[in-house]
């Protein structure tokens, strides 16, 4: 009865709105996945090969990551019960951020709890109403939602339309700081930023430009930066831990020691939370380590991603061109990619489906991550699987 009655005061004007809002919706329901992060995947006690990952360089399940994180749980226990400013700050933070800074090029680093936080505190922190900020138009929804807590003024240019992106910065030339935001990977199409003009356009017009390279650190050595060899280049980098780099949590800024000292004092999201667990921060560091000094594990991943581009193309998949281990296989129009999506999986092999508002109407997909961790049987086993769904898509 406590429960029937507490319901009842419930606002009923929002839950009728939300009610017809959700009637309206696709439903979603979250996968429960058993076991831990893998090449392969159990659901519903069915043993699934696992493309739906970020563990690029398949180190979720290292055993030297997860004894970093189970001797540190030992020793400074699960968490610190307290933000970085108060007493939340051990040695293992510390380490991070150098190990972070000596990977991506940077003077210093700052941790946050994921790379989410990361960009949802550094522009509020820098800009303000006499800034512009020029933010590319597929950009993460970290970075659009940073953007917009800034007072700075937003300037979206077509997704890398360097022609647009000029225009407007040569139409800003009263703007007290001009700043060019980029992902370094997108994550939709698995395209790289065009940063050697970026970096040259920023030059030019006396810009900051930011990178956030959540699906290029590890996966392109220290990111877009050093793939393109431009470390020293780029101004401000943000990025995550939870993808290649181990695959729990956290994320950073990385830049010169001006800015990342200025985020200590100001930025929210890294004052007003709990600092990141240190088993986490311990395993980061272990797999930041291995990541480093472990090159079979990149090359791996090349030779995997390149095998599976290749052999979807041969199937007859339309696979937007590109060398990242995001493989999007574009199924258009209406449900057809939701419809392989769950075909696929009745074959073994767990992809998702990515439609409006993910992706604009007419571009749907299933988006096919690949991994270190994928042996050529994995990867033979959903090609097989995609051979044999293949007539769905024929007969659409």
């Amino acid at each position: 009865m406590h429960r029937m009655d507490r319901r009842y005061r419930v606002n009923t004007a929002l839950l009728d709105r939300l009610r017809t809002e959700l009637d309206g919706r696709r439903p979603r329901r979250d996968l429960v996945v058993s076991g831990a992060q893998g090449p392969t995947v159990s659901v519903d006690g069915e043993k699934l090969v696992n493309l739906a990952s970020n563990d690029y360089l398949g180190l979720a399940q290292s055993p030297e990551v997860l004894a970093a994180a189970q001797e540190t749980m030992r020793g400074q226990g699960l968490g610190v019960a307290a933000g970085r400013v108060l007493c939340g700050t051990r040695n293992v933070h510390s380490a991070l951020e150098a190990a972070i800074a000596d990977l991506v090029g940077a003077e210093d680093a700052v941790l946050y709890g994921s790379c989410f936080d990361a960009n949802l505190g550094v522009f509020a922190a820098l800009f303000g109403p006499d800034d512009v900020i020029f933010s590319d138009a597929l950009n993460h929804a970290s970075l659009i939602d940073g953007i917009r807590l800034a007072q700075a003024q937003r300037r979206v240019y077509a997704h890398s339309d360097l022609n647009e992106l000029e225009r407007y910065l040569t139409e800003s030339t009263e703007a007290r700081h001009r700043l060019i935001v980029t992902d370094g990977v997108f994550s939709m199409d698995g395209d790289f930023a065009a940063l050697p003009q970026l970096v040259e356009l920023a030059r030019r017009y006396d810009a900051v430009l930011l990178v956030d390279d959540s699906h290029a650190t590890g996966v392109l050595g220290g990111g877009t930066a050093e793939h393109f060899g431009l470390r020293d280049e780029v101004d401000l980098v943000t990025g995550t831990l939870g993808k290649a780099l181990g695959g729990a949590a956290g994320g950073f800024v990385a830049g010169p020691r001006a800015v990342t000292e200025t985020l200590r004092q100001v930025s929210r999201p890294y004052i007003f939370t709990n600092a990141m667990a240190p088993p986490l921060a311990a395993a980061a560091l272990t797999a930041i380590h291995l990541a480093a000094h472990r090159p079979e594990l990149r090359e791996r991943l090349a030779a995997n991603t390149s095998w599976l581009r290749a052999a979807l193309r041969d199937l007859g998949y339309e696979v937007l061109p590109g060398e990242h281990p995001i493989v999007p296989v574009m199924l258009r129009g209406g449900t057809l990619a939701v419809e392989m999506a769950a075909a696929l999986r009745r074959e073994g092999v767990l992809v998702f489906a990515l439609s409006h508002p993910v992706v604009p109407i007419g571009e749907e997909r299933i988006r096919v991550q690949v991994s270190a961790s994928h042996t050529r049987e994995h990867l033979e086993q959903a090609a097989a699987a995609f051979g044999r769904v293949r007539g769905l898509l024929a007969a659409a």
